[in-house]
Order: C-alpha cells, then structure tokens, then sequence
C-alpha cells in the first residue's frame, strides 16, 4: 500500500497593510453632499460608476457599507493628481 505524505511549509511574510503600502492610492469616503455634487456633474447615477467591493483591501479600514461613494486620489507624473470615484457594493 502506498501512503502519500503531506508537507506543510511555514513561510514567515512580512505583513503589510494595503492601504499603507506605497503603491494604494488615496482612498476617501465621500459625504452624500460630495457624492451628489459628483453624480450632477457627470450626469450619472451611482450605480452607473465603477463598482469596489466593501471587502477590497485598499478601503477595509475606512469603516465603508455598501452605497458609500469613494473618492480615489491617484498621483501622475503628467496631470499632477488624478481623481477616481467608485460605488460601494456588497461582494
């Protein structure tokens, strides 16, 4: 009879929260004021926007619920600072 074995290797990962890591961009709750001054101005509703999921790791710290509206602030070397928005939704 043949037994297979099974190894389990421990590796040690430095652990690094996502939204501290150099590479996230800034992530923003927006207030319903900013979020509705947003939607006017493209002309759209949320739903229409790019959807991030509530359990994404760049914003599991920020405390966001499904419907919330985030702000992204992503830097450029040719436009300076670019914004982002996404529409919070359940996964």
């Amino acid at each position: 009879m043949l037994c297979m074995g099974v190894f389990i290797l421990a590796i040690k990962k430095n652990i690094v929260l996502v939204p501290n890591h150099a590479y996230v961009p800034k992530h923003e709750i927006m207030t319903k004021k900013e979020a509705e001054d947003v939607l006017q101005k493209f002309n759209c509703n949320a739903t229409e926007l790019p959807l991030i999921f509530v359990t994404d790791p760049a914003i599991v710290g920020l405390g966001v619920k499904p419907g919330d509206m985030i702000k992204i602030t992503r830097k450029s070397g040719t436009s300076g600072e670019s914004l982002y928005y996404r529409y919070v939704v359940e996964t």
